[in-house]
Formats: C-alpha cells, structure tokens, sequence
C-alpha cells in the first residue's frame, strides 16, 4: 500500500483541525473541564455541518462514502484537540448499524445519524472490561431488553443506543422514552463523559446481521482510539516543546538542557511512527478485511499504552505548571487513561492479537 495521503485526505484533515481551532473553541474546552458545560455543543454542531457524521455512511443513505482511513485521520484530528463532542459514540453506532442492519434498517436510520438530526452511541459493557462480543451477557426477551450497560459514551445526551446483547448481537434501542434512564458515571475524562444505562422492559430493533456488525464496529473502535491516542500523544510532545522553549531555568531555555532535549527526542521517537500503525489497521479496515481485527488489537493497545506513558512524562518535563488545574495538559493526561481502558486494556489486546496470529 502507499503510506502516503491524498491530498483530498490532507484537506479533510486540514478542515476539521481548523473547526476544532476556531475561535471560542478552547474557552468552550475549558468550560467543559471546569464544569460549567456538559459537551462542546458548537463544535459538534460545526462538525455536523461540515459532514463528519456521515463520513463513513454510503451516500446512498445521505452519508459522504469515504472510508475508515478518513474517519480516523478525523479522529486524530479531535484526539489532538482533546474535543469534547459524541463523536466516538455516535460514529461506532453508526458503523454497527451500516455493517450489522439489513437495507431497511439502515434506510431508517443512517439518514438521520449521517446528517446529524439524531446523536447515537454504543451501549456495550455489561461490566469492566466487557468490551469485546463474546463479553456481552444482557439477552433479549423477545423484542425487549432489560439489564444495565456501562461505560456508555455520551450516554445522557443520545437519541439513539447501539446495545451489545449476548452472542455478539445489537439491537436498536431508541432512549428518549420511559424504559430507558441513563444516569452520569463518575469517569475521570470529562472530555468523553460516560453514563450507565438502565433498560426496563425497552423496545429493541434487533439487527439483521448483528453479529458480523458487532464484529466490524468493534474494529473501528479500536481503530478510532488508536487516531485519538495518536493525535493526543502528539499535543503532548507539541506542548511540552513549546513550553521549553519559552521556559527558562538558571538563565537558560529548558531546551538548551541536554538531559532535556534527549527526553523529548525519545519522546518523539516512540510517538510518531505509531502514525503508520493506526493508518494501516484503518487501511485493512476495508482493504485486508482477514487482517482487520489483528492490526486493529496492535494499533490500539500499542497507541494507547504509548499515549499514556508519554501524557505522564510530558506532565513530569513540564514541571510544576504541569500539575496545575489552569494548565491544559490535564486534559490530555486523562484523555490518555480512557484511551487506554475504553474498548479493551493493551495487555488484553496483545494478547488477542497473539491469538489471531496463532502463537
């Protein structure tokens, strides 16, 4: 494959990087991070307009028919950002249901979540850890669910649920009525607020095809955090060499400091060539379809576990400012910690991964 953009791929980027860097945009970060905004409303709005929802959709179904490839450079984008929108959950839903439903399910549903009019997202975890479709536990009775699901992204602002069920089952589940109550978990990311979703007797729409959907969209979800934890990791080490730039210790920038600048070279040794490894699990997304989910494992739990260690080193480099509630990199230190939980821990994903390579 060419490891190269396009530059159609380059524009795209380009475009949703300059939406999350608009004016207003980090005092409406801020005002999530201090509490006095619960998600970047205007920012999804703008992500809206622009198409992000309906990136991955079939233009069939009023999306824009890219691929994952382009959904994750998308990811990165808002990963580097640190943005505070439904943007995991809602996309995933989307996936499950374009990869899982049958053609009148998704002509019922991916015109409304492709234009934005209705913000879905993924109800999986039956319990810590429960990310993958052979975790799920919660049955159906009929055409209804009852049981608890955790870790739900944006879980009390969306429309729409995608719920894991057992034997890698989805089903629909609509959540603004009386069946469904979501109420806020105490998740250490604000940017990616979690909820635990109760279901009492609810209408669910089993998918057609759910657990082949399941399957696929729990490869793009790995592939998604991987972007994120590479855009994340990589505001670190921006952050942190701007700041020894303009920092001066003992009458001399930080950067002139060898022990310092050998720290960030290392730095930036590990984070950037993870770059190639979510473009590739994005690319066999569609194009390696057998290699899939064990470029997706690596990708992530590689990224992730990098993102995480490179958020602590880069608070450490940054000295006392570091640890303050006023200087931004506590947002992407905890973005780091639900990169590296949500959707699987890297010593499990490796471990999986040694699986489907047969060792």
């Amino acid at each position: 494959m060419n490891f190269k953009l396009s530059e159609e791929q380059h524009q795209l980027q380009d475009a949703v990087r300059r939406i999350v860097s608009a004016a207003g945009y980090h005092e409406r970060l801020r005002a999530v991070v201090d509490g006095q905004l619960s998600w970047d409303e205007g920012s999804w709005r703008d992500l809206v307009e622009f198409g992000v929802p309906g990136i991955a959709v079939p233009d069939r179904f009023g999306g824009i028919g890219l691929t994952m490839i382009e959904l994750a450079l998308v990811a990165e984008a808002l990963g580097y950002a640190g943005a505070a929108t439904p943007f995991l959950g809602h996309v995933l839903a989307t996936i499950a249901i374009a990869e899982g439903g049958s053609e009148q399910q998704r002509e019922k549903w991916l015109p409304l979540l492709a234009s934005g009019e209705k913000i879905a997202s993924v109800a999986l975890s039956d319990q810590n850890d429960g990310w993958a479709p052979n975790d799920w536990s919660l049955a159906p009775n009929g055409s209804r669910i009852s049981g608890r699901k955790i870790n739900v992204p944006a879980g009390q602002i969306a429309d729409i649920f995608v719920v894991g069920l057992a034997g890698g089952q989805l089903a629909v589940v609509e959540a603004l009525t009386p069946t469904v109550t979501a109420e806020a978990m105490d998740g250490i990311d604000v940017t990616r607020p979690l909820a635990a979703v109760e279901f009492s007797d609810a209408e669910a729409e089993l998918l057609e095809n759910g657990p082949a959907g399941a399957a696929r969209m729990h490869d793009a979800a790995l592939v998604l955090l991987a972007a994120d934890a590479f855009g994340g990791a990589s505001r670190i080490l921006d952050m942190t060499r701007d700041y020894s730039l303009v920092r001066e210790a003992f009458g001399a920038k930080l950067a002139q400091f060898q022990a310092y600048k050998h720290q960030l070279a290392n730095l930036a040794v590990e984070v950037i060539p993870t770059r190639g490894l979510y473009w590739f699990a994005a690319y066999a997304f569609e194009n390696y379809v057998e290699r899939s989910s064990h470029a997706a494992c690596l990708a992530k739990a590689h990224s992730a576990e990098l993102f995480l260690q490179t958020a602590r080193l880069g608070t450490e480099l940054l000295g006392g400012i570091g640890f303050t509630w006023e200087y931004d990199s506590q947002i992407w230190l905890k973005r780091a910690m639900f990169d590296f939980a949500w959707g699987g821990r890297p010593e499990r994903l490796f471990a999986k991964a040694a699986d489907l390579a047969g060792w």
